[in-house]
């Protein structure tokens, strides 16, 4: 019996790990987000903070989640480039409901410690500034050169995505023209896009880490309340708004994968909570 639990822990958090790649690219989902959303995040910035501390067991722990977080972004990064080509406004109605049904997992996460009004103020308030500030992302950045220095820095901005909750790296990557490039890199395994993604991610979660558990360990609920707000308006970003060419039918595709993502997203919570 014990061993069936830790084979079915061991999956769980292998498919945790998938969801949580697929948050490195998917524009409007943050990997460091679902990790808060499945449990895991504290566990993480802890571990990438204190590298020594419990060093075997954690990366025993880990293992999972990243050949999970591994395999997640290579088999996304062949379907991603075609599903948001041809099915763009049906597969971004599922994304949606994805982090729909993982927002009450993530609103009674935020409320751990405590909720007050100060609580709801910072909430509002990061919605609001986390929406305009993706509104206007497409007039920060223009395309750049595709290169060994933008590849590092669009590793470092998916890094910041892991350790910072509610960021989508993807969607800066979008507007800066980086994202096809980078997908493609991926499915081929260019390592002159691969390798300078991967060192610019690890030196920023190496380095940033340390901050978020410091934070984390003196601002848990402001901390959480400000990836909720901007969770929230990541979200709302990502609702389709152009349906041209939609036929009916594809109107109620929208609704039922919208339906699909959020039950995906609420068995995922519930799984969380019957194993952490």
């Amino acid at each position: 019996m014990e061993k069936t639990k830790r084979r079915n822990d061991w999956g769980l958090r292998f498919i945790k790990g998938m969801f949580i790649g697929s948050g490195f690219i998917l524009p409007g989902v943050s990997g460091g987000a679902l990790a808060a959303i499945f449990g895991i995040y504290e566990r993480i910035i802890s571990f990438l903070a204190h590298l020594t501390r419990n060093f075997k067991e954690n990366v025993l722990y880990f293992l999972p989640v990243g050949l999970g977080g591994i395999t997640g972004v290579f088999l996304l990064s062949f379907l991603v480039s075609f599903l948001l080509g041809a099915y763009e406004t049906i597969i971004l109605w599922f994304f949606v409901g994805c982090i729909l049904g993982t927002l009450p997992s993530l609103f009674k996460e935020a409320g751990k410690k405590g909720r007050g009004t100060k609580e709801w103020i910072i909430f509002g308030l990061s919605f609001v500034l986390g929406f305009l500030f993706l509104w206007q992302g497409a007039a920060l950045f223009s395309e750049v050169d595709q290169n060994l220095g933008t590849w590092t820095i669009a590793g470092g901005l998916i890094g910041l995505g892991m350790i910072v909750p509610g960021l989508s790296p993807s969607n800066f990557l979008v507007y800066m023209g980086m994202y096809k490039a980078m997908s493609d890199g991926i499915k081929t395994l260019d390592v002159s896009v691969v390798l300078p993604i991967a060192i610019g991610g690890i030196a920023t979660v190496l380095i940033f880490s340390k901050l978020v558990d410091f934070i984390l360990s003196r601002w848990y609920a402001i901390f959480f309340h400000v990836i909720l707000g901007v969770v929230l308006a990541s979200t709302v970003m990502i609702i389709p708004i152009d349906y041209t060419g939609v036929s009916s039918l594809g109107y109620v595709s929208c609704g039922i994968l919208l339906v699909l993502g959020i039950l995906l997203g609420a068995f995922m919570s519930r799984l969380e909570e019957q194993y952490k």
